[in-house]
């Protein structure tokens, strides 16, 4: 009896030294965090006040020096014409300037039938009366100008209409974010991050009060223009 009190004593005697030897039960996985992405859009509609037209004159000459001189003159032409017109010098800056050799081809027989050059010279200008602007395009066409790449216009004081556009987005995410959480059954937390970027590139819209500036110009609208900021907002949820 003894003998078997004994050996019960020491098995448990191991198994408790063997518990203590034994590894340490990992810890419970961290409960993961639940969070809630939503994006917002902000849009403000403005009427431009400055346009960008790029003015280009394109010469062609047997002699690369007859090409540079019509070409210097016709840009000098359009340039004293944009000044007449209000426009500062400094609202007037050359955007691109090339000099190239090009081949004339016989139009029946394909074959080169000689060599010519050719002069291209661009101009950026700033229109900031755009009540004007139909009178520069028709002034420079006059002057000599036989490329116009298009007209973009913009507004000066841009970031008051950003800075309220990215007002609107965000805005716009939050409310999103509180609506889905109300049907979602589920209790909004802190916002965890916030990025906030421009949208879509700025929206022409043309309508019934634009129109031609002068009845003798280039008819011009300028309708408004749409600035868009983006926003996206994570959220902690309770």
């Amino acid at each position: 009896m003894n003998k078997k009190f004994s050996l019960i004593m020491i098995s448990i005697i191991v198994i408790g030294l063997l518990a203590a030897c034994s590894p340490t039960a990992a810890p419970a996985a961290p409960e993961k965090e639940r969070i809630m992405g939503v994006s917002g859009t902000g849009r403000v509609t403005v009427v431009p006040d400055i346009a960008a037209i790029n003015i280009g004159v394109r010469s062609e000459a047997e002699n690369v020096t007859d090409a540079l001189d019509t070409n210097t003159a016709q840009a000098n032409r359009i340039s004293r014409a944009l000044q007449e017109l209000g426009i500062e010098e400094d609202d007037i800056q050359t955007s691109n300037f090339n000099v190239y050799p090009s081949d004339r081809y016989d139009p029946m027989t394909g074959q080169v039938e000689g060599r010519y050059f050719v002069v291209e010279n661009t101009v950026n200008v700033t229109v900031r009366d755009l009540t004007s602007l139909g009178a520069v395009l028709t002034a420079v066409v006059e002057a000599g100008a036989n490329n116009i790449y298009g007209i973009n216009f913009n507004v000066e004081d841009r970031e008051a209409a950003v800075a309220e556009a990215r007002k609107l987005a965000i805005e716009d995410a939050k409310a999103k974010a509180q609506a889905i959480a109300e049907e979602s059954g589920v209790e909004l937390g802190e916002i965890i991050s916030i990025s906030v970027y421009s949208g879509s590139t700025p929206t022409m819209y043309y309508d019934a009060k634009g129109g031609a500036y002068s009845e003798a110009a280039v008819p011009i609208a300028a309708g408004t223009l749409s600035i868009t900021m983006e926003a996206s907002l994570t959220y902690s949820i309770k």
